[in-house]
């Protein structure tokens, strides 16, 4: 049998070539996929994270008027 001629080589580089070109769209596209989704968990997590942190400075806003009004009540009661 004869070796297969140079164009019949570059043919099937050429379709090699392709299938790869086809898998690589298609692994791009899940990664597109998953960037996509990670950027909304982030955005998730930020968010949940901002009103977490504007519960504890709420929270942190609210000790000195409890100390206060425990130091008052102590002072009342020492009298």
């Amino acid at each position: 049998m004869t070796q297969p001629s140079q164009i019949e080589q570059i043919v099937e580089r050429v379709e090699r070539l392709l299938l790869r070109h086809d898998e690589l769209r298609r692994t791009n596209a899940l990664l597109a996929q998953q960037v996509q989704a990670l950027g909304n968990e982030r955005d998730n997590l930020k968010s949940r994270l901002l009103a977490a942190r504007a519960r504890v400075d709420a929270l942190i806003g609210r000790l000195p008027a409890v100390s206060q009004a425990a130091d008052e009540t102590s002072q009342k009661d020492a009298s």
